[in-house]
């Protein structure tokens, strides 16, 4: 019995050491970074190795430092600091625990010597450990890495992770990594199938690569001798410069999509209340103005709900300017109708009005409205070509408040009298219609979506009283390309015009840009002086 209790005593003490930092898994600390300090060499090398073997989180972020030149020992402590430049000198955080020690002068840090022995020692063992991260992102940041400087034991290590790799992008960018190494060796059927991997790749050091395969040295020979390895890296060149190309312009296809769709947002509006009222809005811009500054007070009033802001400001900012927009109908435009230019003089003293107003309140200052989490960022489709959240959002917030007007134009009452007053309103009031209503009605519509789009150029420029300045012009050139009054016509003319001058702005500049389509459209209207599409109906073919 006594024996079976000293039995369970030393199991006892076997086990309740077993949670204690052993041997075989070594905590980090400060005695296993003090060889790094030391001026031998070999015992750094030893050092590296031992402290890469403990596993500690703080291993990479350590090594990488040291790498990069970035750690130090402070001088009155000993302390191991990552440090980098400021104006005072350098800012530090302690290496094992990240906690920031503040800033200190150039002259209180000792800086940890390498040689290029120790580099490439190094680079292999952050290659090691960071292809063996469970995260992904640091896997395949670790591999775009090297591809800059691909070296026989970096790649060496890639082969090896390669066999285990369960993601297809990080497999992809294992296997160019590979051939870039293989391009420079010495067997030429290595390097054509190098080359044929490579011919696939849009990263910018493959392209270098392989051009400098066909580059010429000062003696007029090529630095590649193998004429069937200059052809195929010609080959491949070519291929790549197409893909670029390619991309190139889905990148302005989709810049001007993104513009074409806030001139949609800014010119839908106006198409309506221009359409079946015949008045010239100036105050147009200013009803967007004023849906941008509604985003701007609702996120003052949610500061910890940002992410949800634009879902309240949306509606807020309809609601705001429509309101608006009935009260200028009501007040002022209602006396004016068949005056044209007496309606365009009021529009555009009332537009100076609540500009005025929004300075009085808010100050002439601009204001800056944050963009949302989740609008935030990019959708990086490859290593040229990806498409900034905030514009895709707008395009397709485009495309459903089109969607929403045109049904409510086809499929409600209310866009039934608006289509019948627009085509002939005497025709209306004899059969019914409450014109005045139905104008009262639309101006709101019109300034409601106005004040939505508001709400989507909060997130692509600063909100200040001259917002709508910008826009109003672009608004008028749409609808009148388009056709007056017709919501195709206005989408048509607003996509178009927004890619024509994306593709227009490389070559001529942005400023001549808008006036070669100004030109365009004075010429077009001479060919169509009703637009695209224009309106159908009795009073407007009379």
């Amino acid at each position: 019995m006594r024996y079976i209790w000293t039995a369970l005593f030393l199991l006892f003490i076997g086990s309740a050491g077993a949670d204690e930092p052993s041997a075989t898994n070594p905590a980090l600390d400060a005695a296993a970074l003090a060889p790094l300090a030391s001026d031998d060499f070999d015992e750094k090398g030893r050092a590296i190795d031992a402290i890469a073997a403990t596993g500690d989180a703080h291993v990479l972020p350590i090594l990488r430092s040291l790498l990069d030149g970035q750690l130090f020992q402070r001088k009155d402590d000993d302390r191991f600091v990552i440090a980098a430049e400021s104006d005072a000198g350098y800012d530090i955080t302690d290496a094992l625990t990240s906690e920031n020690l503040g800033s200190v002068g150039k002259r209180d840090l000792r800086k940890l010597g390498l040689n290029n022995s120790l580099r490439s020692q190094l680079e292999t063992v952050l290659a090691r450990l960071s292809l063996t991260s469970p995260d992904t992102s640091i896997r395949l940041a670790a591999v775009n890495n090297m591809l800059k400087n691909p070296t026989e034991d970096t790649t060496a290590a890639i082969r090896a992770a390669l066999a285990n790799e369960k993601d297809s992008a990080v497999a992809d960018a294992m296997r160019t990594v590979i051939a870039m190494s293989d391009l420079g060796g010495g067997d030429p059927v290595v390097r054509l199938a190098a080359i044929d991997i490579l011919r696939d790749s849009l990263s910018p050091d493959v392209k270098n690569r392989l051009s400098a395969l066909l580059e010429k040295t000062s003696d007029g020979t090529f630095t590649e001798p193998d004429e069937n390895i200059r052809g195929a890296a010609e080959r491949a060149v070519a291929h790549i410069e197409s893909k670029v190309s390619l991309y190139g312009f889905a990148e302005n296809v989709f810049f001007g999509l993104s513009l074409g769709s806030v001139l949609l947002l800014s010119a839908i509006g106006l198409a309506i209340t221009f359409g079946v009222m015949g008045v010239i809005n100036m105050a147009h811009g200013e009803l967007m103005m004023l849906g941008a500054y509604t985003t701007y007070v609702i996120q003052l009033l949610m500061p910890n709900h940002i992410d949800a802001s634009l879902f309240v400001a949306v509606p807020a900012a309809f609601l705001v300017a429509g309101l608006v927009g009935i009260a200028i109908e009501r007040g002022v435009i209602r006396y004016l109708y068949g005056r044209p230019l007496e309606t365009l003089l009021a529009t555009f003293g009332i537009s100076l009005i609540l500009q005025q107003a929004v300075r009085s309140i808010f100050s002439p200052l601009n204001r800056s409205v944050s963009t949302p989490e989740w609008m935030s960022g990019s959708w990086q489709i490859n290593e040229i070509f990806s498409l900034t959240y905030n514009r895709l959002y707008i395009v397709l917030f485009a495309l459903i408040v089109f969607v929403g007007l045109l049904l409510l134009l086809k499929k409600t009452r209310l866009g039934l009298q608006v289509r019948a007053v627009s085509q002939n309103r005497s025709m209306a009031r004899t059969m019914g219609v409450r014109s005045n209503w139905v104008d009262a009605l639309t101006f709101g519509l019109g300034s409601g979506i106005a004040g939505v789009a508001g709400v989507a150029l909060s997130q692509l420029t600063n909100v200040g009283p001259n917002l709508g300045q910008s826009y109003i012009i672009d608004s008028f050139m749409v609808v009148v390309f388009g056709g007056v009054g017709n919501l195709w016509g206005t989408f048509v003319g607003a996509m178009s015009l927004g890619v024509v001058n994306k593709f227009l702005e490389p070559f001529s500049g942005a400023v001549l840009a808008k006036i070669l389509v100004l030109v365009f459209l004075i010429l077009f209207i001479q060919k169509r002086p009703r637009g695209l599409f224009p309106q159908k109906g009795r009073a407007v073919e009379g």
